[in-house]
């Protein structure tokens, strides 16, 4: 059964104004789980409690790529102490995405995490589909040159489908070396831009998704929202009920 979690970079205003309330707030709505991007000068041992109080766990981190490179025993360290063996790389900018060296970097990086006893993840957005790596889409690349006891894949299916690509064949094909997935929804603006909403408020075919998932071994389905059209913290709580309508109807989830 998947396990529903949240990715807190969508609550980024309310951590930031009340970190410890807004966490609170997440763990009363039902979620088991969060996904952490930034710990708004909190120590270790704080964000440890917090979690013990709440009772949620530590699915994974999102870090910058940089930290991730240049602070790795940093990096692992502080997780480690939250009781987080995820560590996921979220984002490269346009002057990272030197592909063959995105793909050293990412084994550097693998070799020092696996040594401590956790799991360097990627992340993708769109244009890891529309840029390539030799001749293969620079997502498919990275996975071939790095080997999955180093590197294990942290699918943004939305993106996936933004990008024009399908996300249960995506699913399918990295079964095995797929753990988390982000449950993401969106509408398409007349411009073509995403515009991110409430699961089920959008295009994305959730079901077909999370029942991809459920088959293919995956552990934490994770409920992000880039931008919301209204109150985040209502967001992600519609965003719960969609979910729990969904497990009501025979959906293999946890919640």
């Amino acid at each position: 059964m998947l396990k529903i979690g949240l990715q807190l970079y969508t609550l980024r205003a309310e951590l930031e104004q009340d970190f410890e309330g807004t966490l609170r707030k997440v763990a009363d709505m039902g979620y088991s789980g969060v996904e952490f991007y930034h710990f708004f000068g909190r120590s270790a041992e704080e964000v440890k409690q917090l979690l013990e109080e709440t009772g949620m766990v530590a699915i994974g981190a999102h870090r910058p790529y940089d930290a991730l490179l240049n602070d790795t025993e940093q990096e692992i360290s502080f997780n480690l102490a939250i009781g987080n063996t995820n560590l996921i790389v979220p984002y490269l900018t346009e002057e990272q995405r030197n592909w063959a060296q995105v793909a050293a970097d990412l084994r550097t990086i693998g070799e020092k995490v696996k040594a401590r006893g956790a799991v360097l993840s990627y992340h993708n957005h769109d244009f890891e589909f529309t840029e390539h790596y030799g001749e293969v889409t620079a997502f498919d690349g990275i996975f071939e040159e790095v080997p999955a006891d180093l590197l294990q894949v942290e699918m943004d299916t939305c993106w996936v489908y933004y990008a024009g690509f399908d996300p249960i064949q995506y699913i399918n094909k990295y079964a095995g070396r797929l753990p988390i997935i982000h449950l993401k929804d969106m509408k398409k603006r007349e411009d073509g831009s995403a515009e991110t909403v409430v699961l089920g408020e959008g295009e994305v075919n959730l079901p077909d998704i999370l029942e991809a998932a459920a088959a293919a071994g995956v552990e934490w389905a994770i409920v992000e929202q880039d931008y919301c059209s209204r109150s985040p913290l209502e967001s992600v709580a519609d965003s719960l009920k969609w979910v729990k309508q969904y497990a009501q109807q025979g959906g293999k989830v946890h919640v």
